[in-house]
């Protein structure tokens, strides 16, 4: 989604047939998914250096990490690069301010709704009230996301699951529903739910490419 994004985005932007510019590194989900759940998250942390090294070495003049909850080892790339690097956490503040929200769910990973490397950077950057589901609304979701989306399976059950979830929040006075997994806008996209959904995936490949258009 990341690549299509860019893309459509260079040509909204600069219109005619152009396309984005970009050096990408990928890796193998299921060594990132077995330190995840083995706690060993400085693993990863290396991991994420040195593919930040490489992107560098090819000539990136900006880095994005392409996903919501390894951003909790991103100290790891901002101190192994001098190239820009820009925080999924912060796109999605700027976003949510110039929306003129206050009060915001976030659903994801259980990393991303309890660790506070995502929403202490929401709370204390740009001052925003952030609520989380409940205990088993978490797990919920957490089981979905690992055991479906990552794995391509979107269902209807999924769905409507996220979206009770997402109404509950709503109920609970949140304004607006942080989609922290970039897999979920795909399983729950904005025009199926009533209230108003943060794409972060959306919003962290815009605010890039403004900046390197810019």
């Amino acid at each position: 989604m990341y690549y299509q994004y860019a893309n459509e985005y260079v040509k909204y932007r600069l219109r005619g047939s152009h396309s984005c510019k970009c050096i990408m590194v990928s890796v193998d989900f299921a060594e990132i998914e077995q330190y995840t759940f083995a706690g060993q998250w400085d693993k990863i942390g290396e991991m994420m250096a040195h593919c930040t090294r490489q992107l560098e070495a090819a000539g990136a003049d900006l880095i994005l990490l392409c996903t919501n909850t390894i951003h909790l080892v991103s100290d790891y790339i901002q101190k192994s690069t001098h190239v820009p690097f820009l925080h999924i956490a912060e796109a999605t503040g700027q976003a949510i301010k110039a929306g003129g929200l206050q009060k915001v769910g976030l659903i994801g990973t259980k990393f991303t709704m309890e660790k506070d490397f995502y929403t202490s950077i929401l709370s204390k950057r740009f001052g925003l009230d952030v609520i989380i589901p409940s205990e088993n609304d978490r797990q919920a979701i957490h089981e979905i996301i690992y055991n479906e989306l990552v794995k391509g399976q979107f269902t209807e059950t999924a769905k409507s699951k996220c979206i009770r979830i997402m109404e509950q929040l709503a109920s609970e006075g949140a304004k607006g529903i942080i989609m922290g997994c970039t897999e979920l806008p795909i399983l729950v996209p904005n025009e199926d739910v009533p209230m108003m959904t943060i794409d972060t995936t959306k919003v962290h490949i815009h605010q890039a490419l403004d900046w390197a258009i810019g």
